[in-house]
């Protein structure tokens, strides 16, 4: 597994290949992580959004659906962002 350290807080992010991929599946893939940054980054965009526009959002969650391709080099074959939040 890989890991990394974020400067600031001090946090540690592991990853690992998918078991597919000769890694043990116990951490997070880099692809996993992407899909989560991008869907994050959509949250964290739209709550900056509604605060300076004085909106009020309530609890938001987010699906994030990652395709990864069958064939040739293994890489992201599309993401899809599904959001839900209060009428």
């Amino acid at each position: 597994h890989a890991q990394a350290k974020h400067s600031q807080s001090g946090q540690i992010l592991y990853t690992d290949a998918p078991v597919d991929h000769d890694g043990k599946g116990e951490n997070f893939s880099p692809t996993d992580l992407l899909a989560s940054s991008l869907g994050t980054c959509v949250i964290t965009i739209m709550l900056y959004e509604a605060k300076c526009n004085g909106w009020e959002l309530g609890q938001i969650n987010i699906q994030v659906y990652k395709t990864m391709t069958s064939k040739g080099p293994r890489k992201i074959k599309s993401i899809f962002l599904e959001i839900f939040m209060p009428a």
